[in-house]
Parts: C-alpha cells; structure tokens; sequence
C-alpha cells in the first residue's frame, strides 16, 4: 500500500477529481474566501468581545427555557411574551432577560459548538480552519500586508514557542475561569489577538508569521492535521518536470511548498493548488503521513507537546472539576492551614484577572484553589506525560525506531480526548437547559474506544517495522499498551466513575 506524501514516479494524464477541482476553485476565488473570513471576524468580535461588557447572567438564567431566569412571575411573563404598554421596570426585566440570554448563547456557541468542532474539523480536514476560516489568522494576515514588514527575529522562530503557549494558555485559562465567564474569554482570546496583530503588523511582508511560529493552538493543530484523510498532496516529479519557471507561490505559513512531506504545517488556503500542474487536493490513508518512513520527522518539541500538554495539561484541565480526589486534597489542605493559623492562602482573590473574582455569580477563588490547580495540572502533566514518555521510549528503543515518530501514534487518541474534554463544556450547557442526553454516555464510550483501538494500531504497526528481533519488538507492543490505559483509564473515570 502506497502511504508516501511524494509521488515519486512520471504524472500519468488523468481527469482531476472532484476534490482536486475544489482546490482548484479554492485558488481562483480569493475573494469569496476572503469575503468568508471577514464576515467570521465580524462574527468572532462580537462573540468574544460583546458578552464581557454585559452583566454577568442570573443564576437561575437558562437560554432556551421560558423563564430565563426571571426573579417572579411578572418579569417571567415579560421575558416571554413581552408587554404592549411596558412600565420602566417591565423594560429593564426585559432588557436584562435578553442580555442574560445573549450572554449564555454567546457561551454555548463559542465553547459549546465553536471550540469541539475545530478540533473534529482538523482531524477530518487538516487545517482548513486555519487557512479559510480562523478570524485571528486573517486579521494577523491583513495587518502584515499593512504593517512595517520588518524580518522576522530569530528568537521567533524558536520551536518550543507552541509547546510554552499552549501550556501557559490553558493553565491561566484554568485559574480566571475561561469557560465560564466572558472577561476571561476577552483578556486571553482578545489578547491572543492584539498580539497576532501586532506581531502581523511588526513582521512578516503579508505572511502569517503568529500563526507559524507563536500561536497557542498551532502545534496542536499540525499534530493534529497528521491524521487528515484530506491533505494537498505534492507531486515532485510534476513539479521538476514542468516546463515552464513560474512565479513562488504565495504561501501564508513560510513553506517551501515543494519540498513540503506532510499535512502538518499545511494551512490548507488552497493558494498552491494546481500550482505547476503538481498540487492537488486529494484523500489519503487517515494513517499515512505517520506510517510513511520517508515522511516529515517529528521535531522533539512536537512529542513533548502531544505527551505532556494534550496528553498531560489538557487532561488535568478537564478533570480537576470532576475529580473527588482534587476536593478532598484542597480540603485537607485547608484543615493543615487553618490548625497552623496560616490563614492567609485561604484570603479570596484580590482581582478577576489573577484568579478567579466574580461574587456577584458566587464564585470567587482563594490562594489555596489556585496552588491547587496549579499543583494538580502540574502534578498531571509530569504523572501522566512522564509516564507516556518513558513507555514510548522504551518501547521505541526495543523495536529499534525513533520514539518522536513512535510517539505520534497517540495523536488520534489525543485529538479524540480534547474533543470529548471540549466537548463536557456543551453538555454542561444542555443539561441546564433540561436537554435530555441519554445518549451522550454510549457515545462518548464509543469515541474512547475508537481513540484507543486507532492508536493500539498505529503504534503496532510502528513497533513491527522496527530492527529489532520479534521477541523485542513484541515487548515493544506490549510496553506501548501501557500509556494507552493509563489516559483510557482516566477518561473512564472522568465520565463514568465520578
């Protein structure tokens, strides 16, 4: 079974299929996805931007129920029906029944569908939301066009910037509350943003330089993109055999398009397709790029980021709110302080923006729930990560391959686990909503064990093509068994334990 990115013998003549003429349009009508990212801008400023000068929501508010939350009778017939001759105090229950609601949509909408479904559409698509939809992309993109044009600094092109974003931005958004309130939404998407902006304006000469080298998602994203069924595939020996110079193509990412392996740093614009009769958008093996020997290596900093952030931090993220261990360890924390007199860590939240501050919504967090969170996610990320990496190493070792190419079998395993962790944030809203979600216990039990068994698989076939004998590689498939249980065993225990 051919599984390599490059085709490597003569382009015989062929009609090009659906998918490839969709490339194609994709090239020839910039416009119209221009016109698309713009209107997603318009849409993603006020989803993110509008909710956080809003009061925050009544407790009791609900989006879809009839009441929204009102305090009596009188104002929960105002909110649903409205009134012909409304007093001044029928108004401002009105007005406020329908900001409660804009907020709690605008919630839903952003972490509820927004959130789950990119990640869903990166593993199905590749990084189609980073080059045809991403709103941070597009404006990083224009303000470069526009900007100083200044070479990029080598301190930039560092590559563990991805790996140190990705961790601090999901620990601070773990201390203020990302998920749920819109200040916190504002200060770290609004800031990701004036900073793609800035770094747009400041660098590049109309590349996205944020969007390579910087952004908190993208080395998630190109982990990601390696298991695409749907890539742009490059053709060597059209491309050599061309017979006439053309211009370079205008890739937003900085790649050298010709010599690109894989699907991982691709944006999937569409820019290069049909570019010297040698790019085509095409379907491939879910697990070609990271079977294919001679495909694109993974860099150090890749596996890092897929054991201990996606595998570790992510993980610890999603499960401190569920976990009765993390409850019962903050308690007995309380009790050593308050028996010593030490009462100060138990002091609330001075500010919103440090830990979170919001008592009007009764949620306001001390020192000792930040070092906790803090200690917990860390403690996960070394516990968990540390133990993927240790097995993936030695496994790599007795089956005599590199253990970052090793490594990248956890990614369908990782990529379901951000969707299903995501995911817990839109079932959370359904069921205030009074959403009956029977389904979603079979469902996610479904999705874990597809993430598993792809996962068992690809790493098999991994450990089989090694150089080891037969007895060392089939240690080797056993060991890789051991992380695989290890992050099956929590989500079992985050979904249908706790």
């Amino acid at each position: 079974m051919q599984t390599a990115t490059i085709i490597l013998h003569p382009r015989l003549p062929q009609r090009r299929t659906r998918l490839a003429r969709l490339g194609d349009w994709m090239a020839r009508h910039r416009r119209a996805i221009l016109a698309v990212q713009w209107v997603i801008v318009v849409f993603y400023l006020v989803l993110v931007a509008l909710p956080a000068f809003l009061p925050h929501p009544h407790p009791e508010a609900r989006l879809f129920s009839s009441d929204f939350g009102a305090t009596s009778a009188i104002d929960r017939s105002v909110c649903t029906t409205g009134a012909l001759n409304p007093t001044p105090t029928e108004k401002a229950a009105y007005l406020a029944c329908w900001q409660d609601r804009l907020v709690l949509l605008a919630q839903y909408l952003f972490w509820g569908v927004w959130w789950p479904f990119v990640i869903l559409s990166i593993m199905l698509m590749g990084r189609v939301w980073c080059g045809v939809l991403c709103p941070e992309g597009a404006l990083a993109e224009f303000a470069s066009r526009h900007g100083r044009g200044g070479a990029i600094p080598k301190w930039m092109r560092w590559g563990g910037w991805p790996v140190v974003a990705f961790i601090l931005t999901t620990v601070y958004g773990q201390l203020v509350s990302v998920y749920d309130y819109p200040q916190a939404a504002l200060l770290i998407l609004g800031g990701s943003t004036v900073a793609a902006v800035g770094v747009g304006w400041m660098y590049g000469k109309g590349k996205r330089v944020w969007c390579r080298y910087l952004c908190p998602v993208s080395g998630v994203f190109s982990l990601l993109a390696r298991i695409a069924p749907v890539h742009f595939r490059i053709d060597r020996a059209a491309w050599d055999a061309h017979p006439q110079r053309s211009a370079a193509v205008d890739c937003a990412p900085l790649l050298d398009v010709k010599h690109m392996k894989g699907a991982g740093q691709c944006h999937a614009c569409g820019r290069c397709s049909g570019h010297r009769d040698a790019v085509t958008l095409a379907v491939r093996s879910p697990n070609a790029e990271i079977l294919d020997a001679g495909g694109d290596m993974p860099r150090t900093n890749e596996a890092v980021l897929l054991l201990f952030g996606m595998l570790g931090v992510a993980m610890g993220a999603f499960q401190w709110t569920v976990n009765p261990w993390f409850v019962r360890g903050k308690q007995a924390a309380a009790d050593w302080l308050v028996a010593r007199d030490i009462l100060w860590p138990l002091g609330d939240s001075p500010a919103w923006w440090l830990l979170t501050r919001y008592p009007e919504a009764g949620d306001v967090f001390t020192w000792l729930d930040g070092a906790a969170i803090l200690i917990w996610i860390s403690m996960y990320a070394i516990v968990l990560g540390g133990f993927a990496w240790l097995t993936v190493r030695a496994a790599a070792h007795l089956a005599g391959v590199d253990w970052r190419r090793l490594a990248l079998g956890l990614v369908p395993l990782a990529g379901i686990g951000l969707f299903l962790g995501l995911s817990m944030m839109s079932a959370t809203h359904l069921r205030a909503e009074g959403v009956h979600l029977g389904w979603l216990t079979p469902l996610r039990a479904a999705l874990l064990v597809i993430g598993l068994g792809w996962s068992a698989s690809l790493g098999w076939q991994l450990v089989r093509v090694g150089a080891s004998g037969t007895a060392a590689r089939g240690i080797a498939g056993l060991l890789w068994l051991l992380p695989l249980a290890a992050v099956g065993a929590s989500w079992w225990l985050t979904f249908f334990v706790w």
